[in-house]
């Protein structure tokens, strides 16, 4: 993929690129394109370049940020995960200073990513400012915006990208991968995950809003395609992949009772979990790939 000339902010409205200041914000919410002089609204100080979609039940029920943010912190999956996810990024890119995650709903990854290292630039984009309002108490250092992840307003800005359990709410999601190429500096990276087999497919992927599930290798296509190179891919839940068949595939009546049997789980079996999957996690860390899953990371250089 040619890299542009200069790299920058992206006006929307006509495609012209803006350098950034050092000291500056990405996109500073008074900022209008010197081409053309269209500019972004603002809400609460956040740039809004899609508000059409702002909190609209677009791939994610905004009414479940509030939840999400109260469920994170302890719950096996997420915790593990984000473990994975900045492991992963010192392994891989150690180097990286500026950071942009898409879809960062509460902040959650984008906290863990923030304690991980000192950064120069930390920005998280959703679409919701529902979930916004709880990603600025937990990561006040970070800049935020409103944004489609079809259509990133930046190109060659960051040296590390991230979407995590995001793709799979967006039907193109070649289009959101796309703009993460165009957003990564060449020589930077990316780390993805999704959910993955489509044979798990259950009421909860209905209940998540999720387009798909993926096949082994499909992200991995997909991300060639659009400009990047595989550095590494695995499977992760590998090790819980039997227990989460068995709840995926019963026939659960309602949302209330998939709630129940996936999210507020007994203390104790929480706890059992997550040991069983800090293990897995450093595991991969050491260079073990799954090659089944529940869900798929997969780690790509910009090229």
């Amino acid at each position: 993929m040619n890299e542009a000339t200069t790299c920058g902010r992206r006006c929307l409205a006509c495609g012209a690129i803006e350098s950034i200041g050092t000291s500056e914000p990405i996109w500073p919410v008074d900022w209008r394109c010197p081409a053309c002089a269209k500019g972004a609204s603002q809400v609460n100080g956040i740039p809004m370049f899609a508000p059409e979609l702002a909190d609209t039940v677009s791939g994610f029920d905004p009414k479940a940020f509030d939840e999400l943010a109260g469920l994170e912190g302890t719950h096996f999956w997420f915790v593990a995960r984000n473990r994975l996810i900045v492991g992963l990024a010192r392994k891989f890119f150690p180097s990286a200073r500026r950071f942009l995650e898409v879809g960062c709903g509460t902040g959650f990854v984008l906290q863990a990513m923030a304690e991980s290292r000192q950064w120069e630039r930390l920005v998280g984009s959703e679409l919701h400012p529902t979930g916004l309002t709880h990603a600025r108490r937990r990561v006040p250092q970070s800049e935020f915006v409103q944004m489609d992840a079809q259509n990133i307003p930046a190109r060659g800005v960051f040296d590390l990208t991230g979407a995590f359990d995001v793709i799979e709410h967006i039907a193109d999601d070649e289009a959101v991968l796309r703009g993460l190429r165009a957003a990564t500096k060449t020589g930077g990276g990316t780390i993805i995950t999704v959910p993955q087999h489509p044979w798990l497919w259950s009421r909860a992927d209905k209940v998540a809003h999720h387009q798909r599930r993926y096949r082994r290798g499909e992200l991995e296509t997909k991300l060639r395609r659009n400009g990047f190179e595989i550095l590494f891919s695995s499977s992760f839940t590998a090790l819980l992949l039997p227990l989460m068949a068995a709840s995926r595939l019963k026939d659960q009546k309602d949302a209330k009772e998939l709630e129940a049997y996936e999210f507020k789980l007994n203390p104790v079996i929480n706890r059992s979990l997550l040991e069983v999957l800090r293990a897995e996690v450093c595991m991969t860390l050491a260079g073990i790939r799954w090659p089944a899953g529940g869900s798929r990371v997969v780690v790509a250089e910009a090229i």
